[in-house]
């Protein structure tokens, strides 16, 4: 019964005409931007934060969850008609949903796409509502001790994630760390690697690092590219599944549902996993009877993957709305727009502001539904956007994003601090090393720092508390154990072989 008024009051907040407007504005946006290929989510949500200064927090963290989930419907309009991947965890759509086009069934592709997606989505609201009560309660048990613990696994579990190499991505997350140090110490009050700087006394501006390694570098990476692109327009039709593919799809929808709920929560790319896994379960299950043979246009390597990603979408929600913690780069902005709302991100947020918690889970069934009635019929309209010439999307989009910037406090210096960063964002991506360890580092580091200090305090200076205390020690023995198997060499170079697919 409580779950129900829980959702009773959820839906009464999702349902006002302003939230309903800036759901409707989020899914729209995420759409646009998973169809254009080369801007993603995180990049989105890097450039967008500053205009949602002016919204109340629970608009603002609607739409930006909008612009999220939205991404993931996009993003295989281009892998089916254009063979580019529009989000990261679209990739694997590419191997069956260009073939299906090619071989004239891309209205079929793009249906099964938005009927799995939706399916997937809803079913993930459920199992974030039903769990994220259990789940808050769970949170009250914890102490700085068991959060010092958690966001080490959550870091390590980042690193083993991230596509490339391992030592890369350490050097990532360090280095966010390091910048998350930048300012005035909280305890003592001394300024900590300011340079004298008056502007840095409060840190480094959370949205001015996000946006210049993921906006500017993902522009300025983009505009080098001189990619072709053959765009299946005239074979768009009958987007509505016929009753076979329905049926072929339908075990994979599930499969792809479940394990994308499953895989979402893990820290790092749960999405981008779950479609992996999801498209080599499929690939697994039908063997050599695959009628056309996968990566040849089978509509299951479309319906899984597709499924699970977006379920894995939403499940990222759970760790951030019931620990305060990031599973992800997407959810580490999400974090950031809380606390620039003055939102405490963790279980408190339940008791605290109860319309924003479930206003925003409700919101992501509504926006699913929108989703559906959205993409199939403005199909046409989004091959026509893949039409327009980047030389002219990026500038635009450039000099969207400093004014946003400037925006924030009226400074310059914001701007010149995201242009250094947007250069230092276009060296990782020559050096092949993932920005997003680097956010995740950067949001959990003055919090790691905090409740460290935090749980020595309360035990007088006695480093055996993170070992004396069972859930923290189940939570640091959980992290050794995901070292220990990422070492293993069968795991080992099958993570190599699925990232290096996914190049």
């Amino acid at each position: 019964m409580e779950l129900l008024s829980n959702l009773a009051l959820g839906f009464a907040t999702a349902l006002t005409i302003k939230n309903l407007i800036y759901c409707f504005a989020g899914v729209l946006i995420g759409t646009l931007i998973g169809v254009l290929p080369g801007l993603g989510p995180v990049a989105t949500l890097a450039m967008l934060l500053p205009f949602t200064y002016a919204l109340e927090p629970t608009s603002a963290l609607i739409m930006l969850a909008g612009i999220y989930y939205g991404a993931q419907y996009g993003g295989s309009t281009t892998s089916i008609l254009v063979n580019l991947p529009g989000e990261s965890s679209s990739v694997v759509t590419c191997l069956d949903g260009y073939q299906m086009a090619r071989r004239g069934r891309a209205g079929a592709a793009l249906g099964i796409a938005a009927i799995g997606s939706f399916i997937a989505g809803s079913f993930a609201t459920l199992l974030i509502a039903a769990f994220a009560l259990p789940l808050v309660q769970l949170a009250f048990k914890f102490g700085p001790a068991e959060y010092f613990s958690l966001m080490v696994l959550g870091l390590i579990g980042a690193v083993v994630l991230a596509s490339g190499s391992l030592i890369k991505a350490i050097a990532m997350i360090i280095l966010g760390l390091l910048l998350g140090l930048v300012g005035t110490d909280v305890n003592s009050g001394v300024a900590r690697f300011t340079f004298d700087i008056p502007e840095l006394s409060d840190g480094i501006g959370f949205v001015a690092v996000a946006m210049g390694v993921f906006a500017f570098a993902e522009i300025v990476a983009n505009v080098e590219k001189h990619e072709k692109r053959e765009v299946f327009t005239s074979s768009v039709k009958n987007l509505w599944p016929s009753g076979k593919d329905l049926k072929d799809s339908a075990g994979a929808i599930g499969r792809g549902t479940l394990l994308g709920s499953v895989l979402g929560v893990l820290p790092g790319g749960g999405a981008l996993l779950a479609s992996f896994a999801s498209y080599t379960l499929e690939k697994k299950l039908a063997g050599a009877k695959a009628d056309p043979p996968f990566g040849q246009g089978n509509i299951r390597g479309v319906a899984g993957p597709e499924s699970a990603n977006n379920a894995g979408a939403q499940t990222s929600f759970v760790p951030m709305l019931t620990l305060g913690i990031p599973p992800n780069a997407v959810m580490a902005l999400m974090i950031g727009a809380m606390t620039i709302h003055n939102i405490q991100p963790g279980p408190q947020v339940m008791s605290s502001n109860p319309a924003l918690f479930w206003g925003l889970i409700a919101s992501m069934w509504i926006g699913n539904l929108m989703l559906v009635i959205l993409n199939l019929p403005l199909i046409g309209i989004w091959v026509q956007l893949l039409k327009v010439p980047y030389k002219w999307l990026y500038p635009a989009i450039l000099t969207f994003c400093c004014i946003g910037v400037y925006s924030i406090n009226n400074n310059a210096f914001d701007v010149y601090v995201t242009a250094v960063f947007g250069l230092l964002g276009y060296v990782f991506y020559k050096l092949r090393c993932e920005p997003a360890p680097l956010i995740l580092g950067f949001i959990l580091g003055p919090m790691m720092e905090e409740n460290l200090r935090r749980a020595m305090l309360l035990s007088r200076g006695d480093p055996t508390v993170f070992f004396t205390r069972p859930l923290s020690l189940a939570l640091l023995l959980a992290a050794v154990a995901l070292v220990v198997i990422v070492t293993l060499p069968a795991i080992k170079s099958k993570r190599e072989q699925a990232f290096k697919e996914a190049d």
